[in-house]
């Protein structure tokens, strides 16, 4: 993935020097009890890496984590409601590819700034997509589905989460690059777009691999390809879009830590070496492979670099695809 090998001489030194330290050492946080706003519904994604975290800042900041799950509006909602809460470091904000990667460029109007009204804490986790068919599909790799669109324009569709969600722009980046017509066809929600998937109402998905490995694993559906940067361990006969003839592509779910601006420096500081920690512990690291998600832990300045590199992507995506939010 993209930050594993940008950051990997960078971890591997902090993991050195943390590893010097006791393991009971805490960092010491200012104020008490934090709060956790996810602004997705409990037990999707964001939510399961959120109490992942959670539970581990618990550990290490030796106070209180508090969950809170406001949903709604592709995030919009609880970012909202995180702006009126005071910045002084006790409430913090779960953030990703959509919220802080895709909307920017999706709505004319949004109730936050990404950029002004929060500040970078840390990327967290990343989460390969791959492309994915009915096992009875007549094409095996990205060559024979290019190929098979290109001899039958408008026949291959896509199911996607929604409009305007990654399982939809990262398609849509891959229409654009490969010249070819892919119909796309929005759910509310991966499952029911997973369900029309395996029942043949649509030809492909571009899921995170957290949603769609059960389905992988039990042979009902085939990766034709990986969006990553690197091929993935788990598949490591997959290739991914990039050395499949479109050098450069790369997608990822991605999930970080922010919090409202204003919040006092030394916070942000304390926050950011914490979770530098957490991502890099064992245990935390193997959960998240077993749900085929990457650890990453990043400071304040290398988030906010990745995500104004994200928007800078998907807008160009947005424009050039003409997509407009529902």
């Amino acid at each position: 993935m993209f930050y594993r090998n940008k950051l990997y001489r960078f971890r591997n030194f902090l993991s050195i020097s943390l590893f010097a330290l006791s393991t009971s050492f805490t960092f010491a946080y200012p104020n008490g009890a934090l709060k956790l706003i996810v602004p997705f519904p409990p037990a999707g994604p964001t939510d399961v890496i959120a109490r992942l975290v959670a539970g581990k800042l618990t550990e290490v900041l030796g106070q209180p984590v508090v969950i809170e799950n406001k949903a709604g509006a592709h995030g919009a909602i609880g970012l909202q409601s995180a702006l009126t809460l005071p910045n002084d470091g006790q409430t913090l904000v779960m953030v990703s590819v959509g919220t802080h990667g895709i909307n920017p460029g999706l709505y004319k109007k949004l109730p936050y700034d990404a950029n002004k009204d929060f500040l970078p804490v840390s990327l967290l986790v990343t989460v390969p997509i791959v492309v994915v068919a009915r096992v009875d599909a007549p094409f095996n790799d990205l060559g024979g589905l290019i190929g098979y669109a290109k001899t039958n324009p408008g026949k291959l569709s896509f199911s996607s989460a929604g409009n305007g969600g990654s399982s939809h722009l990262v398609p849509e980046m891959f229409k654009q690059q490969a010249k070819i017509d892919l119909v796309h066809v929005p759910y509310k929600g991966t499952a029911p777009a997973l369900t029309d998937l395996l029942s043949g109402q649509v030809n492909l998905m571009f899921d995170s691999l957290i949603t769609s490995t059960q389905q992988i694993n039990s042979g009902k559906l085939k990766i034709i390809a990986t969006t990553s940067a690197k091929r993935l361990d788990a598949y490591p006969n997959i290739a991914t879009v990039a050395e499949s003839g479109f050098t450069g592509f790369e997608a990822s779910s991605w999930y970080g830590l922010v919090v409202k601006s204003g919040t006092p420096a030394q916070n942000v500081t304390i926050l950011s070496n914490a979770l530098m920690k957490i991502m890099k512990s064992p245990d935390v690291v193997e959960k998240l492979e077993k749900i085929n998600s990457y650890s990453v832990g990043s400071t304040p300045e290398e988030f906010a670099h990745f995500m104004h590199q994200e928007q800078i992507k998907w807008s160009k995506v947005i424009r050039e695809g003409n997509i407009q939010p529902d």
